[in-house]
């Protein structure tokens, strides 16, 4: 193969191996820098028979590596200024066109607290259907083995709500409710969502200067609500502790949480969760099925 045909070959699959690496990763730029890595060492290898399945296995090695490294290293705690900032700074067209390919902010959220070889198994199988057998090589582990990584993946991904589906359905339905008013800056439609005599809590490490830690009153709470529209068009719904709540992740990576208590169709209270500690406590799933890749 000439080298213009090897970069026709490898371009017909980048798109593929950035969606591989984005899921593995929840960064687009990491994404990238993996795919171009693994074009680097195509460079340095001869004889290859599946040119696609080559890469996909050299992509997600790489992914893997990058995966350890963050176990090791973990990353700054966000501060209150980093989420004045996050929406300005760090979206990009590109990394909202990925999220929407089949990927929420809160699936990757959840994909962040599994061990980088649960992520890898649950990733390449359930979302790209890539077999067992083909997996573990990569993972070090057996085929049965890593079937077991990905079902245990699986089940942290999915969750378990604590409440009955008709409960979990109307805690949905008050939520979104929530956001959407909170998204439009709208509000009377806040209002309409929240009981009289609600109260609001936030964390002290998402308070901005002059931002009160508590407000009670539907009005009070509104008014503070549609201030931080802004920080709000993030924000997606998941499953907080078993229970319909909201998480804001831009990247897939985890600032805030906010819980819910709620009666009839009125939010009764909700509680921001930015401290580090608490959202390590937290145990977050997705609410919506799980799409496969083809």
């Amino acid at each position: 193969m000439t080298r213009d045909e090897l970069t026709e070959a490898f371009e017909a699959e980048r798109s593929k191996l950035e969606a591989v690496a984005f899921r593995l990763l929840g960064s687009h730029s990491e994404a990238e820098d993996a795919v171009q890595e693994a074009w680097i060492r195509l460079g340095r290898t001869e004889g290859i028979d599946n040119l696609g399945a080559w890469l996909r296995t050299v992509v997600t090695r790489i992914c893997l590596d990058v995966l350890r490294s963050r176990k090791v290293r973990p990353e700054d705690a966000t501060t209150p200024d980093d989420l004045e900032q996050t929406p300005a700074i760090r979206r990009t067209p590109e990394d909202e066109a990925l999220v929407a390919d089949s990927v929420s902010r809160a699936l990757l959220v959840v994909l962040d607290t599994l061990e980088p070889a649960e992520r890898i198994a649950f990733v390449l199988h359930d979302m790209f259907a890539v077999p067992f057998a083909q997996i573990a090589p990569i993972v070090e582990r057996t085929p049965v083995a890593t079937k077991k990584l990905a079902s245990r993946a699986r089940q942290r991904v999915q969750g378990a709500p604590v409440v009955p589906s008709a409960e979990l359905a109307r805690q949905r339905r008050v939520v979104s409710a929530f956001l959407h008013a909170a998204q439009a800056g709208d509000l009377a439609a806040v209002l309409a969502v929240l009981a009289p005599d609600v109260v609001r809590r936030v964390d002290a490490t998402a308070l901005a200067p002059g931002m009160s830690a508590e407000l009670r009153g539907a009005q009070a709470v509104a008014e503070g609500t549609v201030v931080l529209s802004g920080r709000s068009q993030l924000a997606e719904l998941a499953l907080v502790n078993g229970e319909v709540g909201l998480v804001l992740a831009p990247q897939g990576r985890l600032l805030l949480a906010i819980t819910f208590t709620s009666e009839a169709d009125r939010i009764t209270s909700y509680d921001v969760v930015a401290d580090p500690d608490r959202l390590a406590g937290l145990r977050l799933a997705v609410l919506s099925p799980i799409s496969v890749v083809r």
